[in-house]
């Protein structure tokens, strides 16, 4: 390549991070990084940090996270198109292009530019949903769920009382409904109740039932939700707003049941299986005596934890290409693809309202924008606001220490195995030996 020979003394006037650090920023998403002979990250752009979710603190002077720069045959073909994996789990498509580097005739390191792939940020639907469970309208590549899938094929074979929990929009009620389904139960009614949605006294009519007469407005009996629900499976949700007064019938109900409709004397023989739900640790409302610890011990029987959606960054990108399909499939707007700015808000986004906050999302898109390709612009407002990060990751739990718990719990149940705990999180070795890093474990 060509040069004036000025350029020489040019360059020699100031410090070539100046100019490097400068290059990289003018090329609009690229990462640019630089390793050394034995693969040591020297240089990481701030593009690098938005495309692949690890800061340069993470990466200077180790090996590059492993799949990001190469194979393990070397350095990949010039201008291949490749699919890598972010810190958060999650994946991007780029370009990749490289050099290598040698000083007196000896290999000194390597030059790369990974641009993102703008033709598609989704890629096909078959790649997206390789590897993926469908179960019962669940869908998930995430190896924790994959673990609640087979608790709930197994305890569906019992009569176990359940207790689901986790954050608003997990899919508590899936759960609930997936068990009822595979259990003996599954040509039986199936009954879900809000208990948060009533009134103390409204909610022991609706779910005891009343007998004629027995308030004002009560002229006829009614049967409640426990008599609906015989032979079959009620979700409780929400349980823990249930008031002091109702939790000794409900525990009664559980254990004998039977029950009483209010206003009647002759009590009611019930057969129903009960998953209840919470947003709630039920030990902290007993301590504060909202709860009843005797019911709680009974709700309990089998506990199932859903992880929140930012905790299984596996699934974000295969939920948004499933509900791309199910919008295009409804029409009218045929959509392909995310814009690439658009992409990486979405994988970067903490998920608060988790899975029914994504499709609630995607829906927003589809209704407010026109055209194939869904951009930043068409996202809902909070997308599009300056973001601050909360943790030195972009797109990891918000909370160290539950994810501290995370993985302290991965490396007990797998007897300190590095391998096997990293891939029970879903990420890769290196990936793991960082995270016990900061993490201090």
């Amino acid at each position: 390549m060509k040069h004036h020979p000025d350029l020489a003394q040019w360059v020699s006037r100031r410090d070539l991070l100046e100019p490097l650090t400068t290059l990289a920023a003018l090329i609009p998403d690229a990462a640019v990084i630089i390793t050394d002979a034995a693969r040591r990250v020297l240089f990481w752009s701030a593009e690098a940090e938005r495309l692949f979710g690890y800061t340069a603190d993470e990466v200077l002077g180790l090996p590059c996270p492993d799949g990001l720069l190469c194979d393990n045959d070397g350095l990949r073909p010039f201008g291949v198109t490749v699919r890598v994996t972010r810190a958060d789990g999650a994946t991007v498509r780029v370009r990749q292009y490289a050099r290598m580097l040698s000083h007196e005739d000896q290999p000194d390191g390597a030059m790369h530019v990974l641009a993102l792939d703008t033709t598609t940020t989704l890629g096909s639907p078959e790649l997206l949903t390789a590897g993926a469970t469908e179960f019962h309208g669940l869908v998930t590549r995430d190896p924790s769920m994959l673990q609640v899938f087979q608790i709930i094929r197994n305890v569906a074979e019992t009569e176990a009382t359940v207790l689901v929990r986790g954050e608003s929009g997990t899919g508590k009620e899936l759960v609930a409904r997936a068990i009822h389904l595979e259990s003996r139960r599954r040509d039986g009614p199936f009954i879900a109740v809000n208990c948060a949605a009533f009134t103390p006294s409204l909610l022991e009519s609706e779910l005891f039932g009343h007998a004629k007469g027995a308030f004002t407005g009560a002229v006829t009996a009614r049967r409640g939700i426990f008599a609906q629900a015989d032979g079959g499976t009620l979700f409780l949700d929400e349980v823990a707003e249930l008031p002091l007064e109702l939790q000794a019938k409900l525990l009664r109900v559980l254990q004998e049941r039977v029950l009483v409709p209010v206003g009647a004397n002759e009590p009611v023989e019930v057969d129903v299986r009960v998953v209840a739900a919470t947003h709630r640790a039920l030990r902290e409302e007993v301590r504060a005596g909202r709860f009843r610890e005797d019911l709680m011990f009974r709700l309990r029987v089998v506990p199932i934890f859903l992880s929140p959606l930012r905790q299984r960054p596996l699934d974000i990108e295969l939920l948004l290409r499933r509900s791309l399909d199910e919008h295009n499939r409804r029409g009218p707007r045929g959509v392909t693809s995310f814009s690439p700015e658009a992409m990486r808000a979405l994988l970067d986004h903490s998920w608060p309202g988790n899975v029914r906050e994504l499709l609630n999302v995607v829906e927003y898109a589809f209704a407010v924008g026109r055209g194939p390709v869904i951009g930043l612009h068409e996202l809902p407002p909070e997308f599009r606001e300056a973001r601050t990060p909360t943790t030195g990751r972009r797109g990891a739990p918000t909370n160290e220490d539950d994810e501290r718990e995370r993985v302290r719990v991965a490396l007990d149940r797998c007897n300190g195995d590095l391998d096997r705990a990293a891939a029970s999180l879903g990420v890769s070795r290196t990936t793991f030996w960082r995270l016990r890093k900061r993490l201090g474990l």
